[in-house]
């Protein structure tokens, strides 16, 4: 096969997987890792592709992923205050859930003893890689651009055969019947991960209680603790009083 021909090849793969390494481009096109370099090479010279550790990326999607971090550095000081209060449910060796969300990364910013985390968050994962002591797992499937997470009918059969010490999951809001998220994916993964788990704790923002959204994925029942960054109102304490539900306030 021709370099052409197999650049060809490797674009229309990129555009389905958004990432390829040097290990599977010389898998799948059955070439030395010095022949994939320079295809690897061409690519990146043509614009085709941005270079990434260990493989290439399509540009905007590599784009993305450096928008992101710029984007953690602005992180209010109140997610970081909730994020640091969840630091005190892990322990080390521990297996957690770790749903997307902006304050959930912001718990996963400050992670910094050994245990595995299992996330379908692109962002929550991209902040994780840069922790050397924790193993991390990203469930995969088809990419929702917009909220930056994986969904597929596997990697919901894989979170259901796990059991975790703890999911940490953010809500896109909360209101007196449940909590909620944007999209019915997102929604169906937190469910599934929530009743896997040993605990299901919540971080949320105090914006985010009476706030609509449109799948509720958790009753409040399904919640053991609330983590937030200041009082709720009057409704949610006497619901979470009535519940069970244990609220802390991140200070």
């Amino acid at each position: 096969m021709f370099q052409e021909e197999r650049l060809v090849l490797i674009l229309e793969h990129l555009k389905a997987t958004q990432t390829m390494t040097v290990s599977e481009i010389c898998t799948l096109y059955h070439i030395s890792r010095d022949t994939a370099r320079r295809d690897i090479v061409k690519l990146v010279e043509k614009g085709a592709a941005t270079r990434t550790h260990g493989g290439i990326a399509l540009p905007d999607f590599q784009n993305t992923i450096l928008a992101y971090r710029e984007r953690l550095q602005k992180y209010s000081e109140e997610k970081m205050m909730i994020g640091a209060k969840a630091l005190e449910f892990l322990h080390p060796e521990g297996h957690y859930f770790l749903n997307a969300s902006t304050t959930i990364s912001c718990m996963a910013k400050q992670m910094d003893r050994e245990m595995t985390v299992y996330t379908h968050s692109l962002d929550t994962a991209e902040v994780l890689a840069e922790h050397a002591d924790i193993d991390v797992f990203l469930f995969g499937g088809i990419l929702n651009a917009s909220n930056r997470y994986f969904f597929d009918a596997e990697s919901v059969r894989q979170i259901g055969a796990i059991r975790f010490d703890a999911a940490f999951l953010g809500a896109a809001g909360i209101t007196a019947d449940g909590f909620y998220y944007d999209d019915k994916d997102d929604a169906f993964m937190n469910r599934t991960a929530s009743a896997s788990s040993d605990l299901t704790i919540v971080l949320a923002d105090h914006l985010k209680f009476s706030k609509k959204s449109r799948y509720r994925a958790l009753e409040w029942d399904d919640a053991d603790v609330i983590i937030s960054d200041g009082e709720l109102p009057a409704e949610f304490n006497a619901l979470a009083a009535s519940r069970g539900t244990k609220i802390l306030i991140a200070k």
